[in-house]
């Protein structure tokens, strides 16, 4: 019995329609789309409710001791998604790839009961979320890892860009209506930022359980147990190395000279160069080398990972300018900026779902690298136009231009998509899409270490003089606004990122109480902190900008070059399937 027949029973026992009807393609990919969402939805739920979480489990994220809890909630989620995306994709391979999301469904669920459960308070209350999030991240990456192989088994080849680009918007605008759903639902009750996942995950357990079928041919190998290890603990100390390279450290602004991050960075890269060694020596590797042999595959996956990066330094970078500086600016109270922040960057989002699905469709018919070229290049071109713009901008402009990025990101991401798992034979289907989402998530983490390094690099140049100078003028001492300007950088950075206003804190009220009532209401009110780091703030944004548009216009590059984008012994296999599914 083959392993359509054999799904097509189970469908049958279960009462669900088998793989063979005409309608199942949409299930599959309906079903894929929610799991690939809410994956995603959760990597930046968390991001825009931080302020609200540290609130309610009574954590300072501002105090030196607590950067890394805060580091850690933000990144550990991007992390372990990315360490674990390939195996998973490779498991899913041998054993099933609808078994393996399934699972992910159920994992997910439970460990978002777990998080919005937290009884503790303080850093044991950091220690409980940041661990269930990894469990989380598990979960996460079971559904990430072989949802894309799930649709290309279940759709023809000819509609695969626009199944696909449907898919992949998902997932990329998920990133973007966590920042929305997030700064909603914080307003009411950070709990309910975990909430939201239980019923939805509840939801497609259920479904996933009753309607999807493995289709695709299952490879039947050993476990790849020393390449697993290897790539698991040379991404973890190289990303973890980023995470803790960005605090303070002995003195210095950032921590590249501490000796642990310099070990992490080495021995992770080591450990990924005998990943590869032995991933070409061994009959059954994790990540078949073979893979990238395909011109499409490399370069379809090099313009995926410098594309994340650009796309992650982006959305970091705008919640920063908005809750930071712009909101407060323009009236909002501090409490309220992490909510309008999300709303704002609605453009954004509307600019992926609007180009995404079209983008997809469209690519079926002309061909995918005109399509994933062109939309990383109208990204650069976003980043430019948010480069001449002043940083208390004319909204109108902001959302046109964010608008244009979020199209560039649709017609990039579906037509890159399709381009990486049509390239690739059938039986490698799992461990392919594992790949894509490996460079997508590692992409996101490298994305917060290049662009927050690059910021407080930026901030280290002026921000002291600019600060000292700034409370020196409302009458504060010269020593202590002095001290005040020494502090490290990336707790400025960190206060615009989670809107707070940190004057009160940094100045104490002793100092407060005695400079005359209205400069100590100057200092403490809206306007004077986000006026004062806005000149700072726009120098490093130069430098973080620059960086996106090289980025952007490299993968447009990679994207453009020829490559074979159909494994040859699926042509048989893709002709059954159009007719079996038309």
């Amino acid at each position: 019995m083959t392993a359509t027949q054999a799904s097509s029973a189970t469908g049958k026992a279960r009462g669900a329609r088998g793989p063979d009807h005409p309608h199942y393609k949409w299930v599959a990919l309906s079903n894929t789309t929610l799991g690939t969402l809410i994956a995603t939805v959760n990597s930046s739920i968390v991001l825009i409710s931080l302020p609200a979480i540290f609130n309610g489990i009574k954590l300072d994220p501002l105090q030196p001791s607590n950067v890394s809890y805060l580091l850690w909630m933000l990144m550990g989620y991007m992390l372990v998604t990315a360490v674990f995306v390939v195996a998973l994709g490779r498991l899913g391979d041998m054993y099933g790839r609808v078994k393996i999301y399934n699972s992910g469904f159920v994992v997910f669920t439970i460990c978002s009961i777990a998080l919005s459960l937290d009884p503790f308070h303080g850093a044991t209350g950091a220690l409980w979320l940041i661990g269930w999030r990894v469990f989380q991240a598990i979960g996460g990456a079971m559904l990430m890892a072989n949802s894309a192989a799930i649709i290309t088994d279940a759709f023809p080849a000819a509609q695969r860009g626009m199944a696909l680009g449907i898919n992949i918007v998902a997932a990329i605008a998920g990133s973007f209506i966590g920042l929305v759903l997030g700064g909603a639902l914080s307003e009411w009750n950070w709990r309910a930022v975990f909430w939201v996942n239980v019923p939805i995950g509840l939801i497609g357990t259920v479904w996933a359980y009753k309607s999807l079928h493995d289709t695709g041919a299952r490879q039947k190998s050993r476990i790849d147990w020393w390449g697993n290890a290897t790539f698991a603990f040379g991404l973890t100390a190289l990303l973890a190395g980023i995470t803790y390279g960005i605090q303070p450290y002995g003195g210095h602004t950032q921590g590249w000279t501490n000796p642990w991050v310099d070990a992490g960075l080495i021995g992770g890269l080591a450990l990924l160069i005998i990943f590869c060694v032995i991933e070409a020596k061994i009959s059954d590797p994790m990540l078949p080398m073979t893979l990238f042999k395909n011109r499409a595959f490399a370069t379809g996956n090099l313009a995926n990972l410098l594309g994340a990066i650009a796309r992650g330094g982006l959305q970091f970078m705008l919640i920063i300018w908005l809750q930071g500086i712009w909101l407060p600016l323009h009236g909002y109270d501090y409490k309220d900026t992490p909510l309008w922040a999300g709303i704002y960057m609605i453009p954004l989002t509307l600019g992926f779902l609007a180009a995404g699905p079209i983008a997809g469709h469209l690519s079926d018919k002309f061909g995918p690298r005109v399509f994933a070229a062109g939309g990383l290049l109208a990204m650069a071109v976003s980043f430019a136009g948010l480069l001449l713009i002043p940083t208390d901008f004319s909204y109108w402009v902001f959302a046109l231009l964010i608008f244009l990025n979020g199209v560039g990101g649709g017609l990039f991401s579906a037509p890159n998509t399709s381009l990486i798992m049509s390239s690739v034979p059938g039986r490698m289907r799992g461990a392919a899409s594992g790949a894509r989402a490996t460079f997508m998530n590692a992409g996101m983490v490298l994305s917060m270490g290049i662009f927050f390094s690059l910021m407080v690099a930026g901030l280290s140049s002026s921000l002291p003089h600019t600060l000292s100078t700034g409370l020196a003028a409302q009458g504060v001492p010269a020593g202590t606004a002095t001290q005040i300007s020494h502090l490290p950088p990336v707790a400025t950075l960190f206060a615009a990122f989670l809107g707070y206003n940190p004057m009160q804190q940094l100045l104490g009220s002793s100092t407060l109480h005695a400079l005359p009532a209205s400069n100590a209401q100057t200092l403490t009110g809206r306007e004077f902190f986000p006026h004062l780091i806005s000149g700072p703030f726009h120098d490093g944004l130069m430098v973080v900008f620059w960086l996106a548009i090289v980025m952007a216009v490299i993968g447009a590059v990679a994207s453009a070059l020829p490559g074979k984008l159909k494994a040859p012994e699926d042509d048989a296999a893709a002709g059954q399937s159009a007719a079996a599914t038309a």
